[in-house]
C-alpha cells in the first residue's frame, strides 16, 4: 500500500484498523507522542532521513514534551493514500526505537 492512488472510505477503514493510534481527522490521519524536547529534535531528524528515502513527508509539530504527525498526500489532491499509511507505519517504528511514547486522546 505505497502509492499515491486517493483510498477510498473502506479502504481508509481497513488501513486504520492496521494503524493502531492513528486516527483520522479530515483527509489527515494524526497521532501525537511523548517525548522530551531534545529527543523529539532527534526523532524529527530521523523521521526526515527516512521521509528524503520514501519521496514522502508529513506535517510534523514539536512542542515541549511531545511531538504531532499529521499525514496526507499533498500531489494525491491533500487525500489520503496508502504512502499515508506506510509512513505511518515508518513513524511507529521510529518512535519506538526514541522510547517515545503514544499519547491516547
Amino acid at each position: 500500500m505505497t502509492n499515491k492512488v486517493p483510498l477510498t472510505e473502506k479502504q481508509i477503514t481497513a488501513a486504520l484498523a492496521e494503524a493502531p493510534g492513528w486516527r483520522r481527522e479530515g483527509d489527515e490521519i494524526t497521532r501525537e507522542y511523548s517525548i522530551r524536547y531534545h529527543g523529539g529534535v532527534a526523532m524529527i531528524v530521523h523521521v526526515a532521513d527516512v521521509e528524503r528515502l520514501i519521496s514522502h513527508h508529513a506535517d510534523i509539530d514539536l512542542r515541549w514534551g511531545k511531538i504531532r504527525f499529521g499525514i496526507m498526500t499533498h500531489d494525491a489532491g491533500h487525500k489520503l493514500t496508502g504512502a499515508d499509511f506506510d509512513l505511518a507505519h515508518r513513524i511507529d517504528a521510529i518512535a519506538a526505537a526514541h522510547g517515545a511514547e503514544p499519547v491516547d486522546e
